[in-house]
């Protein structure tokens, strides 16, 4: 029988060290928006597992989902705007 082993070096240029780095703290900072509003939406739906929703509980899941499609288009035009060259410029 032969034997598998790995013939190439490790992969990763850096090998984790456990902490966060300065870059993906920076990352976490700007998808904080977003990541609150999924909690949020979160939330609301599970308050409603268990129960039949009602008409407050209804409006706090709209109310939930309007805010995590507004961070994310926040999000995304950030995105844009720092990776689209202006026009005219």
């Amino acid at each position: 029988m032969k034997t598998i082993a790995a013939l190439q070096a490790v992969v990763t240029a850096n090998p984790p060290t456990g902490d966060p780095t300065a870059a993906e703290l920076a990352a976490i900072d700007v998808e904080m928006p977003v990541i609150s509003a999924e909690v949020e939406l979160l939330d609301a739906q599970i308050m409603i597992l268990d129960r039949t929703p009602s008409e407050v509980d209804e409006q706090r899941i709209r109310r939930a989902r309007r805010r995590v499609l507004a961070a994310r288009r926040d999000l995304a035009n950030l995105f844009a705007a720092a990776f689209v060259p202006e026009v005219g410029a």
